[in-house]
């Protein structure tokens, strides 16, 4: 399989949007305490990290693979996820608020979910699309007043320019880019990455 990588614009761009103590805060660990979590076994033996923006393409095809490794390895591997809105993607900062609000509710893996499922229907669009995310949070029976005060508060936004500078540190420039530990590994197909999994395994 081939994958393209969504490639950001510009590396200052993406620094500008975030505060000055963000950035400050950023570091070069590919995980945060606090970032989101598809699986956090309790025999944890590695981590894998996605830098992600859900309207890019390559993210959403990579997306099924995740999944399938998640089924795999989902009880030894912690799969973490980090923020990276690229600005050339109109709505994909609107997608990674939504996202970040509703896992404020713990929901972030349905909604995850349905931003990957949707993509087709709604990457791409040159216009806001804030009242398409509200009713995916309609729909997933969110608290609607505390979801519109997330979606458009200083802590998400934290949150989000925190991952976009982490990432920056690291060297991301596009989506997606994965680590395993703290070892960054190019999207491939389910076998080769599998393979990747089993040797930091040790099978």
């Amino acid at each position: 399989m081939v994958f393209v990588f969504c490639l950001a614009l510009t590396a200052t761009f993406v620094i500008a949007r975030a505060g000055k103590d963000d950035v400050e805060q950023a570091s070069s660990a590919p995980v945060q305490p606090d970032s989101p979590r598809l699986s956090s076994p309790k025999d944890q033996q590695a981590t894998f990290v996605e830098f992600l923006d859900f309207e890019c393409e390559a993210c959403g095809a990579m997306y099924p693979i995740v999944e399938q490794l998640r089924q795999t390895y989902g009880d030894r591997v912690s799969f973490v996820v980090r923020y990276f809105p690229l600005p050339g993607h109109f709505n994909a900062d609107r997608a990674a608020r939504a996202v970040a609000s509703a896992a404020r509710q713990n929901q972030f893996e349905p909604m995850y979910k349905r931003m990957y499922e949707t993509q087709k229907q709604w990457g791409e669009q040159q216009v806001p699309l804030d009242d398409l995310f509200t009713s995916y949070a309609r729909e997933l029976g969110l608290n609607m007043t505390q979801f519109a005060s997330d979606y458009t508060s200083e802590a998400v936004r934290a949150q989000i320019d925190r991952d976009i500078a982490d990432g920056r540190r690291l060297g991301v420039s596009g989506t997606p880019t994965f680590y395993l530990n703290t070892t960054q590994v190019p999207p491939a197909g389910f076998a080769e990455l599998s393979a990747t999994f089993d040797r930091v395994l040790g099978q």
